[in-house]
């Protein structure tokens, strides 16, 4: 596999070195980098590996796919004409001695929503978890009843580390730990960032945020859950919102939900953000599995409860009217500096 992947890196400077124009390199980025390009195929050859190699070998595809992009980009960027020491001998002098003017700093639209959901929460008697971003493979899979080989494993695209840990794909990770840790009956919420090495375009990135929920107790169902999302969306969006719940499958619930909403963006009508659908999907969730509950050290005979994985990144993206999710990490401050006020 480290040969087959050396190779690729060499085929793909080869064919760099012939590209002369942007249809050229868009052709050769699609080839390498696309849903069905050679990269994207040995991703999801990583399933056919032992946990060992694939340990071994997702860090060096992560690297091929880091290198492919940067190479890509910088061909972009010649390809335009750009010529830096040409920009840096246009520059005008700069005094230093000039007065600066400081402006005030601006919370991020993200932080603003998970503290926002975190005190509605709070105030309906959920404690509040922080976990690491860096997890090792049982906490993300195999503690939420997604053991080795398993297909859900595919849904994801994993960064593998060196050190045979893996940057959390989703906030469920920390279910285990957290029921381990207080027991039940128990009402938590932790939020955090999450890493997916998947193609980024207006609703999707590879870094993102969720806020995972759970409530375990006796007699838990799912209409607890609707009670609480309808609750936590009232008073995001002040109004009442438009809910759906579909049949979804994830292993660590049963049965399993998708909860959408009506995209505030376009008001249902169809956008970019919602796909033209008129409905975000907004988080999985369903019942938790009696496994999970079991590994969790939690009687699965005497308790129930539901979870949920909420996108903060998605529920941030509705409240503030954001259209492209790829803003949030742009870093561009005519855009968070609107939020300085809120």
């Amino acid at each position: 596999m480290e040969k087959k992947i050396e190779d690729i890196k060499t085929d793909f400077e080869n064919k760099l070195k012939d590209i002369s124009d942007s249809t050229d390199l868009e052709n050769l980025r699609v080839k390498f980098l696309g849903k069905k390009g050679i990269v994207t195929e040995i991703f999801s050859q990583m399933k056919n590996l032992g946990p060992l190699e694939r340990k071994k070998i997702g860090p060096f595809i992560n690297v091929l796919k880091n290198f492919i992009l940067k190479e890509i980009l910088q061909k972009k960027e010649k390809l335009r004409g750009f010529d830096l020491e040409k920009i840096v001998n246009s520059l005008k002098p700069f005094d230093v001695s000039r007065p600066a003017k400081f402006g005030g700093g601006s919370y991020h639209p993200i932080t603003l929503i998970q503290e926002e959901v975190e005190e509605i929460f709070r105030s309906m008697g959920f404690i509040i978890e922080e976990f690491p971003e860096v997890v090792d493979e049982y906490q993300c899979f195999e503690s939420i009843n997604i053991p080795e080989h398993h297909p859900a494993r595919d849904m994801q695209d994993t960064y593998y580390l060196s050190n045979s840990k893996v940057l959390k794909t989703h906030t469920s990770a920390a279910q285990n730990d957290i029921m381990r840790k207080y027991g039940a009956p128990l009402k938590a919420i932790f939020p955090g960032r999450c890493f997916r090495n998947e193609s980024t375009d207006s609703s999707h990135e590879t870094t993102f945020f969720q806020m995972e929920g759970m409530m375990i107790d006796d007699n838990v169902s799912i209409s607890n859950l609707i009670y609480f999302m309808k609750i936590m969306l009232s008073e995001v969006f002040k109004k009442a919102v438009k809910i759906r719940l579909r049949p979804g499958f994830f292993p660590f619930v049963e049965p399993g939900f998708e909860l959408d909403i009506e995209c505030l963006i376009c008001g249902g009508n169809g956008c970019s953000s919602c796909k033209n659908s008129g409905w975000i999907e907004l988080c999985p969730c369903g019942m938790i599995h009696p496994n999970v509950l079991e590994m969790g050290g939690i009687d699965n005979k005497k308790y129930t409860g539901f979870a949920f994985g909420l996108g903060l990144t998605r529920l941030a993206m509705m409240k503030y009217s954001i259209k492209d999710i790829r803003d949030f990490n742009s870093g561009n401050l005519e855009i968070l500096s609107q939020f300085f006020n809120v």
